[in-house]
This record gives structure tokens, C-alpha cells and sequence, in this order.
């Protein structure tokens, strides 16, 4: 009936009639702002039915509330809550000052020059999208009305099982891809499934906010594992928590460094999991947007005791918007995964899983990809080029789908970032990646997918001006 519940509650042995009881809620519910202008009513006679009413005790209601223009009626297009000035409706609360959703809005905002984790808008097939989007509402619209199976829909997990053993080198059956509402979704799903509350969690550190803010809030104890050139440092893990029983590693292109785990390091992990019981979730940060040579197998792909859990989504390579991942869970696992979806963690709708299905199904997604990196590949180059004239080269560094431009130790790079907001940048500051970020190194992490293809250097100009006030350039 609006943008929130609302609530009507009539007495009938109150002295006001009932189509002023229903004037007076709907008119109360707009001026707070719990009725948003434009909010589409129902009609009267819907009203009536779902209130038990008689029709004429909510029209006349109704016909009050068009009075004071506060309701616009339309037999074209329904009767809506009008058009009020935004002082008089409700404001979204702010998140509380230093708080992680303060963090989190700030990190997801934009879009924006620079920043991290959204493809390029350019590179985004919208028109094929939309018209195989389309065809799937419209199956699912004449589909009988039924709950969907809570794993997912099977053409999905069929094209997903057959992407991984190509491009992933996972051998996996469709009864194995669960699946989810993207990475934090898989995530989610996987820590209720292990229920490993109060136990210890190896995480990368730098590593991912929201990776290991969820942890924290399905209580394990986090231990901060430090990434070199060849990845999670696994000694160091085994030094200082080997009674750990769960991981939670970027192989592919770690986040945010961008480095790859080291064949070695992989399979002293594996070999570790095995003998201790210790679970893995591996996250395929960036999947197989490897720019520079052909990505990494998996770390699932050298899994041979069941010990994995591989964790993908489209959130990079297609787009968040679709809050679309799935995961391949442990043969061992398979009845509790289920269960646990059907129950705590359903997928999204059938139509954007069966629209994503032939979106794979009939090649494009692998030929978006191919186009996506070569898009990719120029705008790194572009960005460097650009970059080297203000900075010393030992500052830059390539890190994934970013570029790593780092500061002195101790440069307030948060500051630096959100200075930056103003002028439509939002580099993400390095420090915030580290799981005490005053001991973290200090840098700036540029974003390539959302490089400017206009006026490049005078983004990096204005970027490296304001670095300069702080005074962290190393020119």
C-alpha cells in the first residue's frame, strides 16, 4: 500500500465513524511519511474487503482525503498519495557516525570515478539483457504458482556446473550449485550451514570488510592472517591458530592485492583441511576477470577430501543489481545446504535465475566477459599512464581490477577518499581492508571498471591535488 506497512486499526464502539476512523489513518500515515508521495492506495473496493467495511464507508474516506488533497484519484492509473514537498515526509535515518553500515554505504555508493566493486557501464550488454529478461517474466508469469525449488532453478545450476568445469576447472553436478543471493548471500548460507559458532576463522588480512564483519556477526573468532606476494601466509597460520576450523581466502586474485595463492600455499592449505577437519569457503573474487594471462583453477578444482565450499556470484561480471551468486557445496553437505535454503536462505526469483540461464546457455556471457577484459585492460593501461606522471613508479601498483596507489604509512587515506566524494571520485581507502587499520599500510585503491573514458587526466589532476593538501604525495 506504500513504501511501508501500514497499519489501520478501526473500533466500532468508538464515537468517530469508521470512514473517519480510515480518513484520519491514511492522513495521519502521509503526513509522517510512512505514505511516500506517489504511494499507490487500493482501491476502495479492495480497501473495503481486506478492512470489512461496507464500499461506501471507504469511499466516502476517500473522497475526504481528495479534498484535501491529500490523495489524487485516477481511473487510468488508480488513486495515489499526492505530491507533498519533502519537508513534511520522513527522512531515512542516517547510520550511526563510525558504524560499519556507515562504512558500507560509503564503500556501495556512486557510481563514481574510481570506484570499486560495480562493472562498467559501458561494457554492460543492457539491451540484450533486457529483452532476455523480459521473455523470462513473462515464463514465469504464465508458470503455475508453485514454489520454486529452494536450490535454485535447475537450467541455472546446469549452465553454472558446466561454466565451472570450463573456465574453473571445478567438477561439480548441478545438485552441488546452490543457488544464492550473491557472495554475501553464499556466505550466509554457508555459516549456518557449518555452524561453527565460537570457533576460530583464519581471515586475509588486508581482506574483504563485509567478509569479515559477517563472520563477526555469526560469532567466530576472528584471526587475521597477513598476505605476502604468494597470498594467505598458511605457516603463519598454523603458527599462530592451528586449532582453527574454518578459512575464508580470495585465491583467484586476493582482495585487495590482487595476488594469487601460490600452488604450494594451496595445497598445504588443502592438506591441512583435510587432517584437521577445517572447512575452507573460497571466495572467487573477480572469478575470471584476470587481466594479465589466463586466470588460476580454483582452489576447489585440487579438492579431493570435500573440505572447499567455492563461492561465485555475477555481482562483477554482469552486475550487482541482480544480487545474483551461487556456491558448490561438498557432496557431504548437500542435504543440510538444501535444507538450510529452503528454510533460512531462498534464491532470488525464478526470472532473473532463468534469464542469467540463457544468458549462458546461448554464449553471450562468455563473449561479455572477452569483451568486458579487453575494456578492462585499456583503461588500466590508460589509468597508469596517467598516474606515472605525479607519482613515483614504486607507489603504483596493479591489484586486481584496481590500481593500488600507496601513501605513506600513517596518511589519513579515509580522509583523502572523502574528500574526494565531492568531485565524483570514491577511491576506497586501503587502511579499511585491514583488520586494525591503524596498523594497516595506507594507499588508494582505483577502481579500473570505472575509469573515466573522458577526461581521464583531469580526474587523476584533481586526485592527486587533494593528496597533495593532505601531504602523502610522493612525487
Amino acid at each position: 500500500m506504500g513504501t511501508r506497512p501500514l497499519k489501520l486499526e478501526l473500533d466500532r464502539s468508538a464515537k468517530a465513524s469508521l470512514a473517519e476512523q480510515i480518513r484520519k489513518g491514511i492522513g495521519a500515515a502521509i503526513e509522517s511519511g510512512v505514505l511516500a508521495p506517489g504511494a499507490r492506495l487500493p482501491s476502495w473496493q479492495d480497501l473495503a474487503a481486506q478492512l470489512g467495511v461496507a464500499r461506501g464507508t471507504v469511499r466516502a474516506a476517500y473522497e475526504k482525503l481528495s479534498a484535501a488533497q491529500l490523495i489524487v484519484p485516477s481511473r487510468a492509473t488508480g488513486t495515489h498519495v499526492a505530491e507533498r514537498p519533502r519537508a513534511v515526509t520522513r527522512s531515512e535515518q542516517p547510520p550511526d557516525p563510525g558504524s560499519f553500515m556507515e562504512m558500507y554505504l560509503e564503500m556501495t555508493q556512486g557510481p563514481a570515478i574510481f570506484q570499486m566493486g560495480v562493472p562498467a557501464k559501458e561494457t554492460f550488454p543492457a539491451t540484450l539483457l533486457a529483452r532476455i529478461r523480459s521473455h523470462a517474466i513473462r515464463t514465469e508469469a504464465r508458470a503455475a504458482p508453485i514454489y520454486p525449488d529452494p536450490r535454485g532453478e535447475l537450467e541455472l545450476r546446469r549452465e553454472i556446473a558446466a561454466y565451472l568445469a570450463i573456465a574453473r576447472g571445478i567438477e561439480c553436478s548441478p545438485s552441488q550449485v546452490i543457488i544464492t543471493g550473491g557472495y554475501s548471500g553464499g556466505l550466509g548460507l554457508a555459516l549456518r550451514v557449518l555452524g561453527l559458532e565460537g570457533q576460530k576463522a583464519w581471515t586475509e588480512d588486508p581482506g574483504f570488510p563485509f567478509t569479515r564483519r559477517g563472520l563477526e556477526l555469526a560469532r567466530l573468532s576472528l584471526v587475521p592472517i597477513p598476505v605476502d606476494d604468494s597470498g594467505i601466509d598458511v605457516d603463519h597460520g598454523l603458527r599462530h591458530a592451528p586449532d582453527a576450523k574454518l578459512v575464508v581466502v580470495t585465491p583467484g586474485q586476493q582482495a585487495p592485492l590482487g595476488v594469487t595463492l601460490s600452488l604450494e600455499r594451496r595445497l598445504r592449505l588443502l592438506d591441512w583441511a583435510a587432517q584437521a577437519s577445517v572447512w575452507v569457503v573460497e571466495d572467487d573474487y573477480l572469478s575470471e576477470l584476470q587481466l594479465r594471462g589466463r586466470a588460476a583453477p580454483a582452489l576447489a578444482s585440487l579438492d579431493r577430501a570435500g573440505r572447499v565450499i567455492h563461492i561465485g556470484s555475477f555481482s562483477k561480471t554482469i552486475s550487482p543489481t541482480l544480487r545474483l551468486g551461487f556456491l558448490v557445496a561438498p557432496v557431504s553437505l548437500l542435504s543440510r545446504f538444501a535444507e538450510v535454503a529452503a528454510c533460512l536462505a531462498p534464491p532470488p526469483g525464478p526470472s532473473v535465475q532463468l534469464a542469467t540461464a540463457e544468458f549462458m546457455r546461448e554464449g553471450h556471457y562468455l563473449r561479455h566477459l572477452r569483451r568486458t577484459k579487453r575494456a578492462y585492460s585499456a583503461q588500466r593501461d590508460a589509468l597508469l599512464e596517467c598516474l606515472r606522471p605525479h607519482v613515483e613508479a614504486a607507489s603504483i601498483a596493479t591489484a586486481g581490477l584496481a590500481v593500488l596507489l600507496r601513501l605513506p604509512d600513517g596518511a589519513p587515506d579515509t580522509s583523502i577518499a572523502r574528500e574526494t566524494l565531492a568531485f565524483g571520485m570514491a577511491p576506497a581507502p586501503l587502511s579499511t581492508w585491514y583488520a586494525r587499520p591503524a596498523s594497516g599500510r595506507s594507499g588508494l585503491l582505483l577502481g579500473i571498471a570505472t575509469v573515466p573514458t573522458k577526461h581521464l587526466a583531469r580526474s587523476c589532476d584533481r586526485l592527486c591535488g587533494i593528496i597533495e593538501r593532505f601531504g602523502s604525495c610522493r612525487s
